[in-house]
Order: structure tokens, then sequence, then C-alpha cells
């Protein structure tokens, strides 16, 4: 991770196809392409290589989430449950619809605990929105049962995980509509894009008008389309489809690599004593984009850190501090400073969520350090970062 550490003649190659048409918006123009789609060409790949009935491709991971949470009906007043732990676009687009973000705790898999989501729906929650941090998954299928026993959507933010599976199938296509990013840092890029998956041919319809001004894409006459509903823009390029499409080709061979790095990095420090690892749920399968492991407590994970930094070990994350992917910093979302009003329910949640105590998350964020694992390392640099990483550990 990331893929545009492999661009290269495929990506080129596909781009110079979109150029050579001249047509670099995914709709219309039918004559002048010669043939060229490749926006419906990615939406087919990915929906075969997720194994799900449709895929919809969108601008962005945001937007993904944006819309699937709209094609599925959530809006005003709807409570989404999301963790503590994510990145802030998944509060952001349930608020974009008028929506009600509740934070819910974390557990050793870095990701929901159904326990403390159990504890937190109410009449008005609508849908349970795991996130797939760092490449690996919640306990989907107790999350499953929770939702079907209380008769609620299972939306999956799978944008920091393709490749990962649950029980055999691709992360994203275990609940009822998943999400992806594909910006310039994931493991596929299209430099800026996003996908959504589904079996649901109504969430599809839906994300497919909604994400395009509502158009039903019926006929070859773009301006003589119907309207059904309301949409917004939320259309990719031809141009990000085409870097999408020839990235998509590669994922396997990605994966690979990741997992023949992360294996490494991750034998070695098994030998460190006092080092655990994240919890990966039985039957799940990391996309090995991230190494996830614990130190005994705070202070020792703290010096961890700086020690690997100041030793060369860049790509290590300590999210407990960080700006974007923790609640300790999101007061703009507990504070709701906004750009214009919002309701009165969202209002109330955000005290909540401010007051709530998420001292769960605390233990297990606080002690947790993550690393990305690089596609382009090395044999070399993966041995000496192993090494360098169980000695300063040790030390530690």
């Amino acid at each position: 991770m990331p893929g545009f550490e492999f661009f290269g003649a495929k990506e080129r190659a596909e781009v110079q196809d979109v150029l050579d048409s001249g047509v670099l918006m995914r709709y219309g123009f039918d004559g002048m392409r010669n043939g060229h789609w490749k926006a419906r060409e990615l939406e087919k790949a990915l929906a075969e290589r997720m194994q799900t009935k449709y895929a919809q491709l969108v601008s962005s991971g945001t937007a993904a989430l944006t819309v699937a949470l709209a094609s599925v009906g959530i809006g005003a007043g709807d409570e989404v449950i999301v963790p503590t732990f994510t990145f802030v676009a998944s509060f952001e687009s349930v608020l974009a619809l008028g929506a009600i973000p509740v934070l819910v705790d974390i557990d050793d898999t870095l990701a929901l605990d159904p326990n403390t989501v159990a504890k937190a729906i109410t009449k008005n929650t609508k849908a349970v929105m795991p996130v797939h941090m760092c490449g690996s998954m919640a306990d989907l299928g107790a999350l499953k049962v929770l939702c079907k026993k209380h008769n609620l959507l299972l939306i999956e933010d799978a944008c920091q995980a393709i490749g990962g599976s649950y029980k055999g199938i691709p992360l994203g296509a275990y609940g009822d509509i998943g999400c992806f990013s594909f910006d310039y840092v994931k493991t596929i890029t299209c430099g800026e894009g996003g996908g959504i998956i589904t079996s649901n041919e109504t969430y599809y319809k839906n994300a497919d008008h909604y994400s395009d001004h509502g158009h039903d894409h019926i006929g070859k006459d773009r301006g003589a389309e119907d309207h059904p509903f309301l949409g917004y823009n939320y259309r990719i390029s031809e141009l990000h489809a085409a870097v999408g499409l020839a990235q998509l080709k590669r994922l396997d061979d990605f994966l690979k690599i990741q997992k023949k790095h992360y294996t490494i990095l991750k034998g070695s420090l098994e030998n460190v004593e006092e080092v655990t690892f994240r919890r990966v749920p039985e039957g799940g399968v990391e996309n090995y984009s991230f190494l996830n492991f614990f130190l005994p407590d705070e202070e020792s994970a703290r010096r961890a850190h700086s020690t690997l930094l100041s030793a060369g070990i860049d790509g290590c994350f300590y999210w407990f501090d960080n700006n974007w992917h923790y609640h300790k910093k999101w007061d703009h979302l507990k504070n709701l400073t906004t750009l214009g009003p919002v309701s009165e329910k969202v209002t109330k949640q955000a005290d909540k969520n401010k007051t709530a105590d998420f001292s769960q998350s605390d233990h297990w964020m606080g002690r947790s350090l993550s690393c990305l694992i690089k596609l382009s390392w090395t044999e070399e640099e993966v041995a000496r970062r192993a090494k360098t990483m169980t000695e300063v550990l040790r030390n530690i």
C-alpha cells in the first residue's frame, strides 16, 4: 500500500485510451468514444472481484459513503452507529444527509465492539457502520446478528480494506451495501474516486441515479432522461476510472506483496514478549496494508512510537493522538462547528458524544501502534525494518 507506488505502463495505456477518445465524462457522447467506457468497465470488474451483483463508481470514498447511506434510505433524524476509530468521512457522510452519527467503542479488533453496539441501539437507530480500519475488520458475524434482530442495515465502510475478506466473502460484500475509497493513498487508486458494491438491485439503482442528479440513465439521449427523484453530483471521470481499471487488475499482485512484507515484520515482532497483535476475527483475512500491534501501556506505546521514528521507521502511526482518525481530536464534531445550522436532534447527540465515556476505546488505542506496509520495499529493506523494529521494541 498504496497502489501509486507501482504506477506504470498499464495505467498510462488506460488513460491514453481516454485522451485519444477525447471524452472525459463517464456519461453521454456515445459516438465520440470509439467504444471506450472506462467507468462501466471498472464497475463490472469491481462487482465480479467483490462477488456482488452491482457496483457504482463515484468521486471519492466520502461520496461512496454518502451515496450508499442515501441509497438505503438514511435521512434526517436517523441514527447511524459509527466507531470512535475511523476517518472523519464516516461521520461526515452521516451528517451530510441530516442523519445522526452515534459514536460507539471499539474493541481489540480496532473496530466496532458488538457489545457496545447493542447497548447503543435505540428506536431511532437505522444502520450500523463498521469501519474496517487499517485493512482488517470487526466481528461482522456478531454485528449481522444484531442487525437482523433489530431490523437494521449493515453498511460496511471498507475504504481502507479492499482485498480483505470475512468467511470467504470480500469485505464490503458481507453487509447490505459496502464502500471503498480509491484516493491516492489506498491499496488501489484512481487518484480520486470511490466505489459502492451491493447485490440489492434497488440500492444499486438508487446509487446510480442519486450520484448523477437523479438521472435514470434510460436511453441514449442524456438530455431526455427522466429524474425519478432528487440527486446530486458525485460522478467519477473517465480519466480517474481508467487509472482504477488498471489498478484493480493488479490488486491480487499488490495483496501478495503486502502479505509477504507483513508476514516478515510480524514474524520478527512475535519474538518480543510484551508485543501483542490486533485480533482478526475468526474467518477473517486482512488485506495486510498495516501491521497493528499493542504495547503493555500508553507510556510504552508513546516511547516506542517516538523511538521507531527516530530510528528511521517511517509510516509508523500512533492513532491515539491523530487529528483525523480518533475521537479525541474531533472537537469540530462534538462542538458542531459548522458553516450552517443543524437540527436539534443532531445537536443533542453531539452533546452525548462530547460527554460519553470512551475509556474502552482509549484502552486499546492508547496502547496501539500501526505500521504501513509498502509495496516498493526491497527484501533488504523489509529485513532491515524487521530487525530495527524488533530491537527498538525489546529495548522499550
